[in-house]
């Protein structure tokens, strides 16, 4: 009824909500004196047993409170829960529209429910004091201090006044040949990351934030510049790490060996009471001393055997057998120890006595959980990378367990994996010229142009986490961790709580309420496990795949088209983001959640040129994420992040969508239809109202939600209005457009419409846009485009004059004959819409097939013709066809 974890009061709590939401005006809202209470729960369902600190998103009714609206948090027995609070977004009149909230790390807590008041404080607060030189976060017993510049992020963590911590740093190994099969010689570097901006962006109580920018130096060389944020939750034995950086070197030269994260351990304990411990799979734990008391030919006794085994101090020697106690110098020290993660499917750990000296192979398996710890009595560190496996080749690294500072490292790159290999997948194929360029687009649908494919710009974000601890926990302490790192907990207001305020455009909850609703969501749901599936038959892991999917399918092979062309990586096209976000909306279903969350962290990051000549744009889809030359505001587009950022609060997110507001400017420079003849004028450009503006939109949009200012407001009404000005309005397909004033002009009256203009996210941020601003022109420019597109021909002709080419998509394209007919009240509209949407030319077809034995390597399903472009499209037209003109669908 309202998604997995949500109980019967929870629902009615948000259907109060929704009663309320639909008596406030869009622009003329009238603020309520009080609200029902918002119910918040866990997305699995089960509450967890441990968690460690959430932050959620809530949407609040236009006009209900201002920003500076305090809340409070009870659980289900009406105790408060202490709770942080701040906006996120407001509403054009200057109310509350998302605020964000965040408790601190500790038990799961049922029946949680927000609502206006004060805050409970923690019983611990985290507190933040700056100095000239560092910053001080205290949460509890723990201290963590951030230098302020350096080459350290955390110099120092301790707990209860002990040192347990040193020096984390940033750590890249590189060389400037791939391997030495292609040179006599490999010239190695090390580079360290180096912070030359700090920001405290939040000060507690319950979580404060600390943002770190700089970049990785080599001698005089500075590179790989580097954004960190280090969260601190109150009750957290750990501090959160988002680890962002941008590739800024020559991909011909510049061959990333390693890229870490690494920290001193102080060792005090006997080598004897000091423990090691790796997660392995689901449960498993390796778990060993760094001198071992157990298996000897002596036995020590077993009160120290099983000491030694749960992680504890052994008991004085005095009571062991002297036959052990006298030799315990000749048992031999392990100071390295190695679990290496080359692939999806297989690890290894090893460990040696010390460097000079052979490795040993100790055990191996197939996906570790990625946390490593190194301590013992004394105190001691765990470091874990999320998704460790589904992004290799990773790597945990303990050095010198056996002296007086041990290392502690996480390898996002592992220096035992090949060099990473960015180069250009091809030569080239002697396309030297346009029309050569046009051919080889006809054949493999790769644009293809010399110079444009280079990863220059492109990013990845990675999740750490880093514990500093009195003792060696116990081994359920590691089993719990090890399952918040397989399935983060997350605390989410449920979809029937989403859906009461008018959000993110046109959608539904789920509902099977007739025959026919059912075949539709039992198509949806069909489709969504499909996909899910598909990432894991399919393998789609690896550092820089992990997120991504496929586009099109080659049945001959029964695989997936990754070597041809623009058929491989997805990259966004006709956004299977939106669809799997709006697939969560309306489901609350926990694995969609995260596979939207793992394409958005990707399509975000390595998708995006972030610096350079085509920063602001994406590349479209290719072999390579970033090999084809199109380079576009389509892929980059904010549309395909705000719901996440929204939901989740994410910074990271938000400074991607920030960074986009000024990408319009990239377009004096990066011509999309750069192979044709470009005779604009400095200062204007040729743009598209659909992949280029339509793009450019929700950029805008959220930057104006979340800051009040006007000024993108006024670009985006600038847009509208000079649109609606053109003779064929939206029909024209495009104008020149003035960079500076964010209008269109020219005449604008001949029909240039294009199949893609509606599908990167058009129609979702219009349905958001024009319930918040009244551009009556801009409107009925805008339902025109949507009652004509798919119109039959001779409807067309008689409308505008013309005869229209490339209205292709014509199921996709349905749900804007559905926007027509919902706003123009016609059911004419509505029955074509319907019947659109069943074109067969488009339908997706539904028969999943095991193919096995010598067709394949391992066994696979295929549906086929798979295509990621009719999924999404088909998902994205079901959903909003059922939001708009659900009662109008034909049960045949």
């Amino acid at each position: 009824m309202g998604g997995p974890g949500f109980n019967r009061r929870q629902f009615m709590q948000a259907t109060a909500l929704t009663a309320l939401a639909s008596g406030t005006a869009v622009g003329g809202a009238q603020a309520k004196p009080s609200a029902p209470d918002t119910p918040v729960g866990w997305i699995d369902g089960a509450v967890p047993a441990r968690h460690l600190g959430q932050t959620w998103g809530v949407p609040w009714p236009q006009g209900l409170y201002r920003p500076a609206q305090r809340f409070r948090l009870t659980d289900g027995s009406g105790a408060a829960v202490p709770v942080q609070s701040w906006p996120l977004a407001i509403w054009p009149d200057g109310s509350l529209k998302w605020s964000a909230h965040s408790i601190g790390a500790g038990v799961g807590t049922s029946g949680l429910t927000l609502s206006a008041g004060k805050a409970k404080e923690p019983a611990q607060p985290v507190t933040v004091t700056e100095s000239a030189d560092a910053i001080l976060v205290t949460t509890g017993p723990r201290q963590w201090r951030i230098p302020v510049r350096g080459d350290r992020l955390i110099d120092s963590a301790s707990v209860d006044g002990r040192l347990v911590l040193r020096d984390l740093r940033l750590v890249c190994l590189s060389q400037d040949q791939p391997d030495l099969t292609e040179a006599e010689t490999v010239s190695q570097r090390r580079s360290i990351g180096t912070v030359s901006a700090v920001t405290v962006e939040q000060r507690g109580p319950v979580r404060a934030v600390v943002k770190l920018e700089g970049s990785h130096r080599e001698g005089e060389r500075s590179w790989l510049p580097f954004t960190i944020r280090l969260y601190f939750h109150a009750g957290a034995e750990s501090v959160r790490i988002l680890h962002s950086f941008i590739f800024d070197g020559d991909e011909n030269r510049d061959f990333i060996r390693g890229l870490g994260v690494t920290a001193s351990v102080p060792m005090s304990d006997a080598p004897h009471d000091r423990h090691v411990r790796f997660t392995g799979e689901g449960d498993g734990l390796w778990a060993e001393a760094v001198r071992p008391l157990t298996g000897l030919r002596r036995d020590p006794g077993k009160d120290y055997r099983q000491a030694q085994i749960d992680g504890r101090a052994i008991p004085p020697l005095s009571g062991m057998a002297e036959t052990v106690s006298k030799r315990l110098d000749l048992i031999p020290t392990w100071g390295d120890f190695t679990l290496s993660q080359a692939n999806a499917d297989g690890f290894a750990i090893r460990k040696r006595t010390k460097p000079g000296h052979g490795w040993i192979d100790a055990q191996a398996g197939r996906r570790a959980g990625g946390l490593a710890y190194i301590g013992g009595a004394a105190g001691g560190a765990a470091l874990a990378m999320a998704d460790f496996w589904k992004r290799h080749p990773s790597r945990l690294d303990i050095r010198n367990a056996a002296t007086d500072n041990a290392e502690l490292t996480a390898w996002l790159w592992s220096p035992d994996a090949p060099a990473m290999d960015l180069r250009f997948y091809h030569d080239g194929l002697g396309i030297k010229t346009h029309p050569q360029e046009r051919e080889a687009l006809e054949i493999t649908y790769e644009d293809y142009e010399e110079g444009w494919g280079r990863p220059y710009g492109i990013a990845r974000t990675t999740e750490l986490h880093l514990w500093s601890l009195p003792a060696t926990p116990l081994r359920d302490w590691f089993t719990e961790v090890a399952g918040i790192l397989a399935a983060p907990p997350r605390l989410m207001a449920p979809p029937t709580r989403l859906r009461a305020v008018p959000i993110f455009g046109d959608w539904d909850l789920v509902s099977r309420s007739s025959p026919a609703r059912a075949r539709i969501e039992d198509q949806a749901d069909f489709l969504l496990n499909l996909y899910r599936d598909q990432v894991e038959q399919r393998r789609w892991y690896g550092f820089w795949h992990y997120g991504d999917v496929m586009h099109s399918y080659d049945s001959d092979r029964h695989e997936w088209r990754y070597d041809i062309g623009g058929y491989a990586w997805a990259n966004s096209e006709l956004s299977p983001d939106l669809w799997l976000w709006y697939s969560f909306l309306r489901t609350g279903r926990a694995d969609i959640f995260r596979l939207a969350e793992a394409m958005t962290r990707h399509t975000g990051e390595v998708d995006v040129c972030h610096i350079g000549p085509y920063k602001g744009f994406g590349t479209r889809h290719g072999v390579q994420h970033w090999a084809d030359s199109s380079k576009q505001p389509r892929v980059s587009n904010a549309a395909y992040r705000r719901i996440y950022y929204y939901l989740t609060a994410d910074e990271r997110v938000g400074d991607l969508m920030r960074d986009l507001v000024d990408s319009d400017r990239t377009l004096a420079n990066v011509d999309i239809s750069r192979k044709l003849p470009n005779p604009s004028p400095p200062g204007v450009i040729e743009a598209g109202f659909g992949t280029t503006w339509s793009s450019l939109l929700a950029a805008w949009l959220t930057e104006w939600e979340r800051t009040g200012d006007k000024r993108w407001r006024d670009r985006i009404t600038n847009g509208m209005r000079s649109i609606a000005a053109l003779k064929v309005r939206w029909m024209a397909g495009g104008a020149p457009y003035d960079l500076e004033t964010g209008k269109f002009f020219g005449p604008g009256d001949k029909i240039g419409i294009s199949h893609l203009s509606a599908v990167f996210g058009a129609v979702e941020v219009h349905a958001e846009l024009l319930a918040l601003l009244d551009v009556p022109e801009y409107r009925a420019a805008w339902l025109e485009y949507c009652t004509f597109y798919n119109a039959p021909a001779a409807e067309f002709r008689a409308k505008f004059g013309q005869d229209a080419r490339g209205r292709g998509l014509r199921l996709a394209h349905s749900r804007l004959t559905a926007y027509a007919a919902y706003h123009l009240k016609d059911p004419a509209l509505a029955a074509r819409a319907w019947a659109e949407f069943a074109d067969k030319g488009e339908q997706i077809a539904g028969t999943r097939i095991r193919i096995a034995g010598n067709a394949v390597l391992n066994p696979v399903d295929e549906v086929a013709g798979m295509s990621t472009n009719s999924v999404s499209q088909w998902g994205l037209a079901a959903y909003q066809n059922l939001a708009l003109i659900g009662d109008a669908l034909p049960q045949d």
